[in-house]
């Protein structure tokens, strides 16, 4: 049960406010997150993310576009080459992570339907998956894939939400200190 709302270009650049973009076809639309090259069903309408992290994202940027990605949120600058992507529309930030966070917030607040957040040190998982067997009999539900739970894993869960449902259980884990503030910010949980 998907329906997912298409977002265009111009929305992309009002919501991201990118420091640099490079535009070659501002009629694409976007309904799915990527952040991972052997990770993409639907390739036309990504939106790559190049994480950093163990590793560096903007290393599979070329090979994301091989499979027919064309929209990508990059922070390295010197992956904007218009004449080695002439297809792609490229919007340079600060950080991807926080971007991809940034526009899962801005979609997660176009629902106004209850938002159940589950957080704690273990059993987050069965607990979402307990709640969902409980109340799916009276509710659409959209909730965390598995154990998506992270900084990404959140903003993933997030992307899901869509008229389609009219209750989201998501699941919140931390890392580090003060990243559950992040999550709440993201989750907006009612």
């Amino acid at each position: 049960m998907m329906n997912h709302r298409l977002y265009n270009i111009s929305e992309l650049l009002q919501i991201l406010q990118p420091v640099r973009k490079l535009i070659a076809n501002d009629s694409l639309q976007i309904d799915t997150l990527a952040y991972d090259s052997r990770k993409l069903p639907h390739a036309r309408s990504s939106l790559f993310f190049a994480l950093m992290g163990l590793r560096d994202g903007h290393q599979f940027v070329e090979e994301a576009y091989m499979l027919g990605v064309r929209n990508f949120v990059v922070s390295d600058p010197t992956v904007m080459y218009a004449e080695k992507y002439p297809e792609g529309n490229f919007l340079q930030v600060g950080d991807s992570l926080k971007a991809m966070q940034l526009l899962a917030t801005y979609h997660r607040s176009l629902f106004q339907y209850p938002v159940l957040a589950i957080t704690g040190s273990n059993g987050k998982t069965v607990v979402k998956d307990w709640l969902y067997q409980l109340l799916s009999p009276e509710f659409r539900i959209v909730r965390s894939p598995k154990s998506f739970n992270s900084q990404l894993g959140v903003a993933l869960s997030l992307w899901q939400m869509s008229d389609a449902y009219d209750l989201a259980i998501i699941e919140a884990g931390i890392s580090r200190q003060g990243e559950m503030d992040n999550l709440a910010r993201m989750i907006q949980p009612t």
